[in-house]
C-alpha cells in the first residue's frame, strides 16, 4: 500500500470525518480540506475537526474549492497523493431553494478538483456521486450498470455531471478516477439535516416528525463504518484503461478510460416507519408522525446493487438496521450532553 498522505476534501463533513479518521488511526496522514460553510451547524464540524486534530500527522486547511487561486496553489505546493473529493453541497430538497450553491460547490469546485489533479498527475481521484442520480429509474435494486439520464433533482444532475466531467478529464489525461454513489449513509456524527438525525431530534425533544409518501418510503441505510471500509479499501486501487470490445455495448459503469462507477449501499431496503420504531425505542418515547405525501425531486425506494464492490474489493456491510441506529443513538445522546 502507497504510503502517501490521502487528500480529503470536505474532511470536516460527515463521510469525510469518518474516512479521515479511519485512515489517520490505521497510521496514514490525511490533507484536509472544508470550507465549515453554514449549510448545517458550523459546530459539528468543528466537534469533527477537534477529533481529527488529535492525529499528529492530520494538516487542515479551509478553503472554498470554488475558490480556483487557493485550489491551484494547494494543488502545486502540497504533500498528498490519493485524492478523495468528498466535500459537495448535499441535500436534494435544499437544491430547489438554493440552486447557485449547487453550481459553485458541485460544479466549480470538482472542475477545480479536476483541473488539480489533471497538472499534478494524481494517481488516482476517488469522488462522491450519489444514488439521486438514478432519479426516474425504477428497477431495483440501482445497479451501476443501468443507464441513469434521467435525474429528479438539480442535485442530482450534479452529481451526474461530476460522473461525466470526471469521465472526460479520464479519457483526455489518463486521470484514474472512480465515482461513488453513496445509499443514506447514517450514523454517529451524522448531518443534522438528514431523516435519521431529524427524527432523533424531534423524538427526543417531543416534536413531530413528517413521513413522506405517508411513511411509506423505503431507503438503503448503509452505516458509516461500513461505507469508509469500503473507500479505504478503493484508495489504492486505481482504475486502468482498457480496450473494449468494438462490436459490444457501452457500459455506464465503466470505460476504456481508466474511470469506474461503484455504489455504496447495504443492498438492504428498510422502510422510514421501521427507522422511526427502532428511534422511539432506543429514546424510550413515541414519535409523533405527521403522515404526508411525496415531496418534489424525492423517490419512493433505493436499494444497491453492490456486486462490483463486493466483487473488486470484498465488500461486506456488516452492520444491521438494528445495530447502526442503536449506535446513533448513543452517541445522539453523548454529543448533546456535551
Amino acid at each position: 500500500m502507497s504510503q502517501q498522505p490521502v487528500l480529503v476534501t470536505g474532511a470536516a463533513g460527515f463521510i469525510g470525518f469518518a474516512l479521515a479518521r479511519r485512515l489517520l488511526e490505521g497510521g496514514r496522514a490525511v490533507v484536509g480540506i472544508d470550507s465549515v460553510n453554514d449549510y448545517y451547524d458550523p459546530a459539528l464540524k468543528e466537534a469533527r475537526l477537534a477529533v481529527l486534530r488529535q492525529f499528529g500527522h492530520f494538516t487542515f486547511h479551509k478553503l472554498d474549492l470554488a475558490d480556483r487561486k487557493p485550489v491551484e496553489a494547494l494543488f502545486r505546493d502540497g504533500d498528498f497523493g490519493p485524492v478523495v473529493h468528498l466535500a459537495a453541497q448535499a441535500g436534494v430538497r435544499y437544491s430547489q431553494q438554493n440552486p447557485h450553491a449547487y453550481v459553485d460547490a458541485n460544479l466549480v469546485g470538482f472542475l477545480n478538483v479536476l483541473e488539480g489533479c489533471r497538472h499534478r498527475n494524481t494517481a488516482h481521484l476517488v469522488f462522491a456521486s450519489s444514488s439521486s442520480v438514478y432519479g426516474a429509474n425504477t428497477r431495483l435494486p440501482f445497479s451501476v450498470h443501468d443507464n441513469v439520464d434521467h435525474p429528479i433533482s438539480l442535485y442530482a444532475a450534479t452529481k451526474k455531471a461530476n460522473e461525466l466531467m470526471a469521465h472526460a478529464y479520464s479519457h483526455l489525461y489518463g486521470l484514474p478516477a472512480t465515482g461513488l454513489r453513496f445509499f443514506t449513509v447514517y450514523g454517529p456524527w451524522g448531518r443534522p439535516d438528514m431523516a435519521m438525525f431529524v427524527f432523533a431530534q424531534a423524538i427526543a425533544q417531543d416534536q413531530p416528525i413528517k413521513l413522506f409518501n405517508y411513511g411509506h418510503m423505503r431507503r438503503d441505510f448503509t452505516y458509516i463504518d461500513d461505507v469508509v471500509q469500503a473507500v479505504d479499501r478503493l484508495i489504492d486501487k486505481a482504475p486502468v484503461k482498457t480496450k473494449l470490445d468494438p462490436d459490444g455495448e457501452l457500459d455506464p459503469a465503466s470505460s476504456a478510460a481508466p474511470w469506474r462507477i461503484y455504489n455504496i449501499g447495504n443492498n438492504r431496503s428498510v422502510e422510514i416507519s421501521r427507522v422511526v420504531e427502532l428511534l422511539e425505542h432506543e429514546f424510550g418515547r413515541k414519535a409523533r408522525a405527521e403522515l404526508v405525501p411525496m415531496q418534489p425531486g424525492d423517490v419512493p425506494e433505493t436499494c444497491a446493487d453492490i456486486d462490483d464492490l463486493m466483487r473488486d474489493v470484498g465488500f461486506r456491510p456488516a452492520t444491521s438496521i438494528e445495530d447502526g441506529v442503536r449506535h446513533f443513538a448513543v452517541w445522539y445522546r453523548d454529543y448533546h450532553r456535551r
